[in-house]
């Protein structure tokens, strides 16, 4: 058993593509048509870290409820968790793609950790190995 997907609300599929993809290092595994259930068209919009993993389904906001959740998913708590190897070179990386950071990068028990926001201001923990 495993989490396969967890849903991010976004504002619009295309910018969110670009952001996951080309900033952060995603792979766009899904970006077919879709209908919601009352017809209307969608997308199915699914970016995973490379190798795999638990992926994210972006979905764009659909009414005023949901576009109120856009950068706020958890409550202003960070609920999102990226681990990699080499944490200083993806941290470089990401400060030269202008990522918001809003806390500077320690070390604690666990490993470096960092967090930033992503395009629609959710915070995330940028994770590495001590």
């Amino acid at each position: 058993m495993r989490i396969d997907l967890v849903t991010l609300v976004v504002a619009e599929y295309d910018p969110a593509i670009a952001f996951f993809t080309e900033v952060l290092g995603f792979e766009l595994v899904e970006d077919k048509p879709s209908l919601t259930n009352d017809g209307r068209p969608k997308r199915w919009v699914v970016v995973r870290p490379p190798g795999g993993g638990t992926g994210l389904l972006l979905a764009r906001a659909d009414g005023e409820r949901q576009e109120g959740a856009v950068g706020d998913q958890t409550a202003g708590r960070v609920g999102f968790f990226l681990q990699v190897d080499d944490f200083d070179a993806t941290y470089r990386r990401m400060v030269e793609a202008k990522v918001e950071f809003v806390r500077p990068p320690r070390t604690e028990s666990y490993g470096r950790v960092a967090v930033f926001r992503d395009l629609a201001g959710n915070p995330w923990d940028l994770l590495g190995p001590a």
